[in-house]
């Protein structure tokens, strides 16, 4: 290809659209925006428009993880910023792959505080915080090298959010096309091959074994269920790795590491690997005790070495992909060991007996019908109640179909839009979102969007008027409830106002019947009263 001239943002696009595959962008247009969308216009990319730049970035995140590619979003400058980085938040503390392009203030005019619109003392700066790195484009010939160091973040290192901002002077400057553009080719690292076999050896002389896996290992499902199969060793797959063995596995304890029979296992365990997870307190400590403790030799596999050594005492790390790593290591295991995994997974969960813990009782008739009516669909969760109970009794079939914004972060208003850009990213799947009555008021307006996108999410809403959860929290800890009795509005009033098909069911044989007779063309929203729900349970 011969080289020829553009403007800094046709250049943009022609790079997100034929260099990295991008096929749907996230934003809502500005007044410094517009330029971009001069080179959108025939590029044959689809624009979502949300209604709130959170929204967006939630979007992004439910799009990157239901597919594996990095949502991008376009942004304005200033409040643009400060909306999507409650999302750029959630993103990084789960390793989301996500690609924030914004605006800001012409180049003579930054860091001066003139009062110009949209202005931040530093805008880049400000939103680092939240980011792998941010960088402020100020050569627009250097656009190709900033976009292939974000592309190599997302393909070679620990993913995340990363965030390029371009003066809005430099959105109509012509530039020259690179002669070439196809992506360069980046492999993430693969294990050192003396610690592969330090691993193995001591894996193989394991008497109780134990294999922690995390959302790093999302990619090799079939290596790891090979893996932990000729290891014969119990499993722990983490909320974001649910599914990676596939449905109820006989060695899958599950995202229970927070509960008394698998935290005793983890304690027995001889030897632990643990790969691709940051051993973190939402996925093995939800109960905030600090009471999972790793005693026995802890082999850890992650692509960042700084987090081989956080939170549990390390005795080999490997700084490497899981993928690659899982793969490699079962090299190792020719034919399969016999440890009695099978009989400690089902002991331990026996033990557990989830389906009759006070706990969960309420959501395991919810789930069962969901598995029914809808087997192999996505399951997109806000902080809310079903969803807490989801984390521990939810099988899936396939990993990237069950995560949630209660773990890490943690933010509320997730669900929503996440949903809907797991249904761009899977049109084939049928996408469930599981919120609450409390937490859908954050990002309720992206119904609108749903409608708008004639996206058919099924948005379950847990209904138990208020924050329930920190309802208990307080009289768990003697504080007097304040601000958590919230005066909830007509739900099926407003979804219908948004031109959402709406209707309230009160118990399991109601759910499955308006699951089974859900619209195909659009977006359905079910209201679950809690109170009845868990009467008719009683």
């Amino acid at each position: 290809m011969t080289d020829t001239s553009m403007t800094c943002a046709e250049l943009l696009i022609r790079l997100l659209r034929d260099t990295y595959g991008v096929d749907t962008l996230f934003g809502i247009p500005g007044v410094h925006t517009v330029e971009l969308y001069r080179g959108l216009e025939g590029s044959g990319m689809q624009h979502v428009t949300p209604r709130h730049e959170q929204g967006a970035g939630f979007m992004a995140d439910g799009y990157a993880r239901a597919s594996g590619k990095p949502g991008v979003c376009l942004i304005i400058t200033g409040p643009g910023m400060t909306n999507i980085a409650t999302a750029m938040g959630q993103a990084l503390a789960d390793s989301v792959p996500m690609l924030v392009i914004s605006s800001v203030n012409r180049r003579d005019t930054l860091g001066r505080g003139q009062g110009r619109l949209h202005e931040l003392p530093s805008q880049q700066q400000m939103i680092s915080g939240v980011a792998r790195f941010s960088h402020t484009l100020l050569d627009a010939e250097a656009l190709p090298e900033v976009l292939a160091r974000a592309f190599a973040v997302f393909r070679g290192a620990r993913p995340g959010p990363v965030h390029i901002e371009i003066p809005i002077d430099l959105f109509s400057v012509p530039v020259t096309a690179p002669r070439a553009w196809q992506a360069p080719a980046i492999y993430r690292a693969a294990p050192d091959p003396e610690g592969l076999i330090q691993a193995a050896s001591w894996l193989r002389s394991a008497e109780r074994p134990l294999v922690l896996l995390g959302g790093g290992c999302v990619d090799a499902p079939e290596a790891a269920r090979a893996l932990v199969e000729r290891l014969d060793a119990p499993t722990v797959t983490t909320i974001n790795a649910k599914g990676l063995l596939g449905r109820h596995h006989p060695l899958d304890l599950g995202a229970n590491a927070a509960l008394p029979a698998v935290r005793e296992l983890a304690r027995d365990a001889d030897v632990i690997l643990a790969v691709g997870t940051e051993l973190g307190e939402t996925d093995y400590d939800v109960v905030f005790d600090d009471g999972f403790a790793l005693a026995g030799t802890l082999i850890r596999i992650d692509l960042d070495p700084e987090q081989l050594v956080r939170n549990q005492r390390l005795s080999l790390g490997l700084v490497a992909d899981a993928g690659r790593s899982l793969a490699l290591l079962l090299e190792h295991f020719p034919t399969p060991l016999q440890r009695h995994g099978v009989a400690r997974t089902a002991a331990a969960l026996a033990a557990l007996d989830l389906a009759h813990d006070p706990a969960f009782a309420d959501f395991v008739p919810f789930y069962a019908t969901l598995a029914e009516q809808l087997p192999e669909a996505i399951l997109v969760g806000d902080s809310t109640a079903p969803v807490y109970a989801g984390n521990h009794l939810v099988s899936q079939p396939a990993p990237r179909r069950y995560f949630n914004a209660s773990t890490g972060y943690g933010t509320l208003g997730y669900g929503l839009p996440a949903a809907l850009g797991a249904q761009l990213a899977r049109p084939d799947l049928t996408v469930v979102a599981l919120v609450g009555d409390g937490g859908v008021m954050f990002t309720l307006s992206e119904l609108a969007t749903a409608v708008e996108e004639r996206l058919p999410v099924v948005i379950l809403l847990w209904h138990n008027t208020g924050y329930e959860e920190i309802r208990r929290y307080m009289d768990a800890h003697g504080v007097e409830r304040l601000g958590v009795d919230i005066l909830p509005p007509d739900f099926l009033a407003l979804a219908r106002g948004f031109g959402c098909v709406a209707t309230h069911v009160d118990d399991p044989a109601s759910l499955s019947e308006a699951l089974a007779s859900r619209p195909l063309d659009g977006p359905f929203l079910i209201e679950i009263g809690a109170e009845p729900w868990q009467t008719h349970r009683e």
